[in-house]
């Protein structure tokens, strides 16, 4: 099994772990309210290799989360794994940030989500709006990934046929305006680089990789710059 350094930078959440044969054996995260990103994460890969009692030259390929989510994230997390490659000769591997959020709250919340019907991680875009994506129990796609304006109608068809987990952090906001009977909010819940394990392990082994050139953030929306405040 592969050696390989996990990167998810796409939420508050920023976290860097490192897996080997499937078991995790470096991590290091935190979950700060304002984006620290820039600061905190070429410090983490070098910390979480440490910890795992590696080289970076033991490394076998990088996997970072790819998006939706924070842009600027994204771009840190892209541009340090993109580094990361060129400078060791090894390949680029990248996953859904929900789908790893997904994975890591079945594994995490798994007493909490038995009777759930759908799971549905969603990452906070600011407002009203997340960026969401459903998932069956198998972790099978449901509905793809899409920006949605969060009202009290929100998911009815899918809270009408089972209850539904909403997580991630953009999951605090629905529970103020989403109050049906089969709602179920992880309060808890943190994303992880962790939830990214057997899905680029899966990928590794596979052999789909991303071209380390070329290969940019699913921002889902473009990027809108606020007009600078007048000064004079």
């Amino acid at each position: 099994m592969p050696t390989i350094l996990h990167i998810e930078s796409s939420t508050l959440t920023c976290s860097v772990a490192v897996s080997c044969d499937g078991g995790i054996t470096g991590l290091q995260e935190s979950h700060d309210q304002t984006y620290s990103h820039s600061e905190k994460l070429v410090v983490y890969i070098d910390e979480a290799i440490k910890q795992a009692g590696f080289k970076p030259a033991d490394l076998d390929a990088i996997c970072v989360s790819k998006g939706p989510g924070s842009y600027t994230g994204l771009r840190i997390g892209v541009s340090a794994a993109k580094g990361l490659c060129y400078g060791l000769g090894i390949p680029l591997i990248s996953v859904g940030s929900l789908e790893s959020i997904a994975h890591w709250a079945k594994s995490e919340f798994a007493d909490q989500l038995t009777d759930a019907s759908f799971f549905c991680p969603m990452i906070d875009a600011r407002r009203m709006e997340v960026y969401t994506q459903t998932f069956n129990t198998s972790l099978k796609e449901v509905e793809p990934i899409s920006a949605v304006i969060i009202d009290e109608n929100s998911f009815a068809s899918k809270l009408e046929k089972g209850k539904v987990a909403f997580f991630g952090d953009g999951a605090a906001k629905c529970k103020q305006v989403i109050n049906h009977a089969n709602a179920v909010f992880l309060d808890d819940f943190n994303p992880s680089a962790r939830g990214m394990i057997a899905l680029a392990e899966a990928k590794f082994a596979a052999k789909q990789y991303e071209d380390v050139a070329y290969f940019e953030p699913y921002y889902l929306k473009d990027f809108v710059a606020g007009k600078p405040k007048t000064i004079f």
